[in-house]
């Protein structure tokens, strides 16, 4: 019997792949969209904004407020290395730093463009997006370098340690990747500008290495109850034992 000439042109099968060498996670997207959101976020509202803290002299001690939150995303790094390890983690690295690109480049050209007769908002846009190419770039080579070291450094240590002491680790981590953070992006951003002095410049470092650092600390219960639950939920704890740490590979 002749074959219908439809089926000369149906589609071939599917090649069949063994369901136990695919994984999926089931929060995995869910921690890579809060990652991106909390670091657009913190980048976008809190970082033009400078805030304060009463002295006790009556001085007043002046800190940006995107500190307050910029932090969580190191805390939601922790969480993907230690839970999904550090190639995943990886991943949501590279993902992060591409939509800090594109909010650059959006907002650059947003600012640029001529504003309609009569709209006042031109000047509170500048103010507020109108960043310099430097502070940009400075901006996105310290979230690179920092991610990056905390996510690798929490990864050896639990290697080190098979897998506990877990406060350890995580604020040993956010040590060094903050600690990166603030010293290359302050000096990038503000050495020898005007009202930016040496020694002012190491202040703010040291200041906000110490404010990052210690919501790493004081957050660490939390840190502890959603490790715990994603390692339940997912059913993994992965250690990076065969791992290639360089940055610049996509395999997991």
């Amino acid at each position: 019997m002749t074959e219908p000439a439809s089926a000369a042109f149906r589609a071939p099968a599917p090649a069949h792949v063994n369901a136990a060498s695919v994984r999926h996670f089931r929060y995995y997207d869910l921690v890579m969209a809060a990652f991106v959101a909390i670091l657009l976020l913190s980048n976008i509202i809190g970082a033009s904004k400078p805030s304060y803290i009463p002295m006790p002299d009556g001085g007043q001690w002046a800190f940006g407020a995107g500190v307050l939150f910029f932090p969580i995303s190191y805390i939601i790094g922790d969480v993907l290395t230690e839970v999904y390890g550090y190639a995943r983690a990886r991943r949501v690295i590279w993902t992060g730093f591409a939509a800090l690109i594109f909010m650059a480049f959006m907002a650059a050209v947003v600012v640029a463009l001529p504003p309609a007769d009569g709209w006042p908002g031109q000047a509170s846009y500048e103010f507020v997006f109108g960043n310099s190419w430097r502070i940009v770039l400075a901006s996105m080579t310290a979230f690179w370098a920092g991610e990056f070291a905390n996510s690798y450094v929490l990864a050896r240590m639990k290697l080190a340690t098979g897998g506990r002491f877990l406060w350890m680790r995580t604020i040993g981590s956010t040590i060094v990747g903050q600690g990166l953070d603030s010293l290359i992006f302050y000096p990038l951003a503000f050495y020898g500008l005007a009202g930016w002095p040496p020694e002012q410049l190491v202040q703010v470092v040291l200041s906000q290495w110490a404010i990052k650092t210690a919501w790493e600390a004081a957050l660490t219960p939390v840190t502890y109850a959603v490790v715990g639950l994603l390692k339940r939920r997912e059913g993994v704890d992965v250690f990076d034992e065969d791992t290639d740490f360089s940055p610049f590979r996509a395999k997991v």
